[in-house]
């Protein structure tokens, strides 16, 4: 094929704007078109190019790619088969570091409610860094300064290269494995981005926020920032600070410590002073000077509350008379002996019934008189009904 054999087509380069970008996540390869102003060309990246980007193209990235021109034969159109691509105006890294930090914010990573507290006062601390840098070296004298109580423990690790992350996250696991220390420094010192980028990793990241002992991440020189200070529960601007920031200085937390002495002798001598002024005061009370008087006094009160309690009673049991009388005058009105007691008689079946009329006797059923000074019985010889007129 002409296309093919062409030299010049055989390494190109390309600038211009991505669109109808896919991702084919099944083969791992990318296409994409290429477009300017005024014209517009397919492209291909197969895997094995495209793992080793440091970003992930998106639509409407501007961006130079080289690779060969070659035509597709089942669309009967060429295409470039690309290589390598390079941001058009910032660098890969960059848009690497952005779009992880895009992703990793909104999964919540860097939220402040996921970061734990750094111990006030830690008796040991374990570090994440190389052993022959300047900041091990840095960490372990400032940690003796101001704290020589405080035990270093040392993780060494690659701070640089593609197997740093996977070292430094070992050291984070030891030490959460252990539970050997009370707080974690991870870092190193300055550099480039490039230096810096193993501490952008995001296994790295993640490892970091789920540490169970708080982390202070120290990476670089004070402008520098990368993910893991984000992940950490808190970022120091250098390893030196972050030995200040995982230890008190020792003189300052003598002086507290005094402060907090002195401020409890005081109060303890305010409370004895106050405890012996109401041990006086109780000394001298008529309680323990003179009972009798203050008994007497009791009695006298006693006597009091007693009178009023009588006059009380006299007036509840006065009221409850009254009432029991007015009950017993409505009873005696409805009691149906004090009808007999004025000459008249109740009749009553065998049964004990009140007979009310003569439709419940029948002749020869016995009956009962019930009168003032006794009962008679007597047999039902008639029965005649009254008729009553209206």
């Amino acid at each position: 094929m002409l296309i093919d054999h062409d030299q010049i087509l055989m390494s190109v380069s390309v600038r211009g704007e991505i669109s109808n970008f896919t991702n084919h996540y099944k083969t791992g390869h990318f296409y994409l078109t290429l477009k300017d102003e005024g014209s517009l060309i397919k492209a291909v990246m197969f895997r094995g190019n495209a793992s080793k980007l440091k970003f992930m193209p998106e639509n409407g990235m501007k961006v130079v790619v080289t690779g060969r021109v070659s035509a597709y034969v089942r669309d009967g159109q060429y295409q470039i088969y690309i290589e390598t691509m390079e941001p058009d105006g910032v660098g890969a890294l960059y848009i690497a570091y952005e779009q992880l930090k895009k992703k990793l914010t909104a999964e919540g990573l860097f939220d402040r409610s996921r970061k734990k507290p750094i111990p006030k006062i830690p008796t040991k601390v374990g570090i994440v860094t190389s052993p022959t840098g300047a900041a091990v070296r840095d960490i372990i004298n400032i940690l003796g300064r101001r704290f020589p109580l405080c035990k270093p423990v040392l993780y060494p690790s690659l701070v640089q290269g593609d197997g740093a992350p996977a070292q430094i996250m070992a050291g984070i696991d030891y030490f959460n494995a252990t539970k050997s220390v009370d707080v974690l420094i991870v870092g190193r010192g300055g550099g480039s981005l490039e230096d810096l980028w193993a501490f952008n990793n995001e296994e790295l990241c993640r490892k970091v926020a789920a540490s169970e002992i708080p982390i202070i991440s120290a990476v670089g020189h004070e402008t520098d920032f990368t993910l893991c200070d984000f992940a950490a529960s808190v970022r120091a601007p250098t390893p030196s600070a972050a030995a200040e920031l995982a230890v008190p200085e020792s003189t300052e937390l003598a002086r507290k410590i005094g402060n907090v002495q002195t401020r409890m002798e005081l109060l303890c001598t305010q409370k004895i002073k106050l405890s012996r002024e109401k041990l006086s005061r109780l000394a001298t009370s008529r309680a323990l000077t003179t009972p009798m008087n203050f008994i007497d006094d009791k009695r006298m009160m006693l006597g009091v509350a007693a009178e009023k309690l009588d006059s009380r009673m006299e007036k509840i049991l006065e009221r409850k008379k009254a009432m029991l009388g007015a009950t017993t005058a409505k009873l005696d009105a409805l009691n149906p002996l004090a009808v007999v007691s004025r000459g008249y008689s109740a009749v009553f079946d065998t049964e004990g019934k009140l007979v009310k009329s003569v439709e419940q006797t029948k002749v020869g059923q016995t009956v009962s008189f019930m009168l003032t000074d006794g009962k008679i019985s007597a047999e039902v010889k008639t029965v005649e009904k009254e008729e009553r007129k209206n």
